[in-house]
């Protein structure tokens, strides 16, 4: 091998150390890069969860025994229900959702619930059955009391507070839910929060629910009664469904019975009693959001499809879940183009789109409808009127407007037209000008222009006369106007 081939064979060997070098170093900062995005989604992690967890600032202890210090309905906690049921009931019969809040803010509801949540979380039998009891003497007392109010009070009639607890929806269920879940993590945390604001939660959802039942009663109308206790009920399950999750999730320990298959009877009864809790909540949840998402299409059909064509005349509808049938009442024919035409636009609904659709019509437009268009006539001519006035009046302002600031050149014009006429004419002693109206034969009228000039008294009549003629000559330059008359006093 000569020394060309060996130097040849010695740089190859270098490239190849240096490819290794060069992959080595790619390798480690591979490896760096990978060490720094752990430790990033480290330091990540242990952010969040210090930001979200509320462990360590749980006071189990304090939590359980304020729970069931607040269990029994008795003494000045009755009285204070007795209160807030009478003030909620007054807002609701007024319609003032103020004076339904401010009830809130003093009501006692939370303590049975809250301790029915729990009893089951930590298998606590006694303390459930305590809870239950003292639920049963609330609800009892509640309905009592909004019953008495509503059945005294002369002036009780529907409002949009007391309608709105007849049905519940989706919105129902969410407040009971996140309003039992910030309640009972608030009254996990270590210190002391004032156990009025606990109650806002439970009130919100519970309270206007138990007066309109109380109302139900008082009215003899069945269907206000049972809708708005079955809106209690729901929020009362999603409530005590809060309380047992978020305990759970912090781990309070469950009480340990010393006769182990009492304990294990126990665990069962408390287990099932949780999914027997559990069950109906979520089914309420999910009927609740189907009735909830087939409303708002039907309401979304009749605003685009019905209420958007002028040539219909919608005078009722009506919509039934339990037949799948819709039923609209038209004054007017309705032709068999438009009636497909409704048919079809059904089907871009997902949930009414299976609904039968019945369309009912009749040839003579009502005298309600005829009215109703002509009092719509009538509103847009006022309008119109109205309109037009408003623009003679602008229209007055600017004219008003341009004839002052006519006016305030026409001042200025004259100040600077008397100061030079006064230089010009030493002997001026008064100046006024004026644009004038003459007719000379009673049948033209024409403008002019006149001046009135008042000379130094020490002037003659001849003296005067030549000044008015230079001064006229002086106007009819200075002013570009084709005549002018001077006249002295």
């Amino acid at each position: 091998m000569d020394n060309s081939e060996e130097n040849k064979f010695n740089f190859t060997e270098e490239e190849k150390q240096q490819k290794q070098n060069t992959q080595q170093k790619i390798e480690e900062s591979k490896e760096a890069v990978m060490q720094d995005a752990k430790g990033f989604a480290k330091s990540s992690k242990s952010f969040i969860r210090e930001i979200f967890s509320f462990r360590e600032d749980t006071d189990r202890d304090a939590t359980i025994n304020a729970i069931k210090a607040d269990i029994p309905f008795k003494g000045a906690t009755a009285w204070i229900l007795i209160c807030s049921i009478m003030v909620a009931s007054v807002g609701l019969n007024a319609n003032s959702t103020a004076v339904v809040i401010g009830a809130m803010l003093i009501s006692p509801l939370m303590g049975p619930i809250l301790g029915v949540g729990m009893s089951i979380a930590i298998n606590d039998i006694d303390t459930l059955r305590k809870s239950l009891i003292n639920l049963a003497v609330m609800i009892v007392l509640s309905l009592l009391t909004a019953f008495l109010f509503f059945w005294l009070f002369p002036l009780s009639e529907d409002t949009s507070e007391l309608l709105g607890r007849t049905r519940p929806d989706i919105r129902d269920v969410l407040i009971a839910f996140f309003g039992g879940l910030a309640l009972i993590i608030a009254r996990t945390k270590k210190g002391t929060i004032a156990s009025v604001i606990f109650g806002v939660a439970i009130a919100t959802a519970l309270m206007p629910p138990l007066c309109t039942a109380g109302y139900g009663l008082a009215k003899g109308n069945w269907n206000y009664f049972g809708g708005a206790m079955y809106l209690f009920s729901i929020n009362t399950v999603f409530i005590a469904l809060a309380t047992f999750l978020v305990l759970k999730v912090l781990r309070f320990p469950m009480i340990r019975y010393a006769n182990s298959a009492k304990r294990r009877r126990i665990a069962n009864i408390a287990a099932l009693l949780a999914i027997i809790a559990m069950i109906p909540a979520g089914l309420t949840f999910y009927y609740v959001w189907q009735e909830t998402k087939l409303k708002r299409d039907y309401q979304r059909y009749l605003a685009e499809e019905v209420e958007s064509n002028e040539s219909l005349w919608l005078q009722r509808e009506k919509l039934d879940p339990d037949t799948k049938r819709i039923t609209l009442y038209f004054n007017g024919e309705i032709t068999d183009a438009t009636e497909s035409d409704l048919r079809n636009e059904l089907n871009r609904y997902e949930n009414i789109k299976s609904f039968d659709l019945v369309i009912n019509g009749n040839k003579s437009v009502s005298a309600e409808r005829l009215m109703d268009l002509y009092d719509k006539a009538l509103i847009t001519i006022e309008q119109r009127d109205s309109l037009l006035v408003v623009k003679e009046d602008a229209l007055d302002s600017l004219l008003s407007a341009l004839t002052d600031k006519s006016n305030l050149l026409n001042n200025n014009t004259f100040t600077l037209l008397a100061k030079d006429a006064k230089i010009k004419f030493k002997d001026l002693e008064y100046f006024s000008f004026a644009k004038m109206l003459a007719s000379s034969d009673f049948k033209k009228t024409d403008t002019i222009s006149l001046a009135n000039v008042r000379w130094n008294a020490n002037l003659n009549d001849s003296l005067q006369g030549i000044k008015n003629a230079a001064l006229r000559v002086w106007l009819l330059d200075e002013l570009k106007l084709k005549n002018v008359e001077v006249k002295s006093n």
